[in-house]
């Protein structure tokens, strides 16, 4: 019995929603997000939502609302929105996370116009990898469907030359859908994430976005560890210890040579486009 009183005295006093709690607080309400992830696609968004929840002062919508690019929620308005959200405090950021929305052509006026002052966060990797990473995940989603399989090189080539309406590829340009984003928005509202150095060592990128954001820094080196299994960096916190979903990290298809080289020297022009437009450059090929 005492052991039982011990234990329940430990979980008042340790849990934070109720040892702090103050009656005098005003209640957390759910409201439109502060910071939304516009993308892109395969460039590490769930890893990036993930790390920024870290924070006490950040609370993340549970999943991909889809609301500003597709009309199906987009026509069910701001308040169907709003109920998507997450309960935030006062003083807390919320963020929602939809990859889509970078190369959705109507998100950018939708959310300028609904959402002026949002923060938002790009998270880009090197264009030849995000290819090869969105091709691989729906692959391993049409398998798991028992649908037919296309190789890579049948949907990138096209009468001997890379097809430009081959969706993987068309994301990787990133100077075409950033320059939407730039009429709508000051670049100073716009933060861009190194995918490929949050992979690495995502310690430093955090703090940029800490940065940006205007948060207290909490993020620190104890709330990463490299899993040796799983080749990535995981996540902790106070509570537990937790990796992305075992579809991350997937082994990617290899490519001849010939079309590896022929990818990286047709994203050149366009990388340093994006470079122009973004006034930074990648360590990309």
């Amino acid at each position: 019995m005492a052991s039982v009183i011990v234990a329940l005295l430990l979980f008042f006093t340790q849990s934070p929603s109720l040892a702090t709690a103050d009656p005098a607080d005003p209640p957390a309400a759910r409201r439109l997000p502060d910071i939304i992830i516009i993308g892109v696609r395969k460039g590490g968004t769930r890893a990036l939502i993930e790390m920024l929840n870290l924070h006490s002062d950040v609370v993340a919508a549970p999943s991909e609302l889809h609301f500003f690019d597709w009309d199906s929620h987009y026509l069910r308005g701001e308040d169907w929105y709003v109920s998507q959200m997450p309960l935030a405090r006062p003083g807390q950021l919320t963020v929602e996370k939809t990859p889509a929305y970078f190369t959705s052509a109507r998100v950018p006026e939708r959310i300028r116009r609904m959402i002026p002052h949002a923060r938002l966060l790009l998270i880009v990797r090197e264009p030849t990898e995000r290819l090869l990473s969105d091709y691989t995940q729906v692959y391993h989603n049409r398998l798991e469907k028992h649908k037919l399989q296309q190789t890579l090189e049948t949907l990138l080539m096209h009468r001997g030359e890379l097809d430009l309406h081959y969706k993987a590829l068309n994301r990787s340009l990133y100077h075409l859908h950033m320059r939407r984003w730039l009429q709508l928005f000051p670049r100073s509202h716009i933060h861009l994430v190194d995918g490929d150095a949050l992979i690495r060592n995502p310690l430093p990128e955090m703090k940029k976005v800490e940065e940006f954001l205007h948060l207290e820094p909490q993020i620190n080196a104890s709330n990463f560890y490299f899993n040796q299994t799983k080749g990535f960096f995981c996540l902790r916190d106070r509570r537990r210890e937790r990796c992305l979903h075992g579809s991350k990290g997937r082994t990617h298809p290899r490519l001849a040579p010939e079309l590896l080289r022929k990818l990286h020297d047709f994203f050149h022009q366009p990388n340093q486009e994006f470079f122009q437009l973004v006034g930074r450059t990648f360590d990309w090929k």
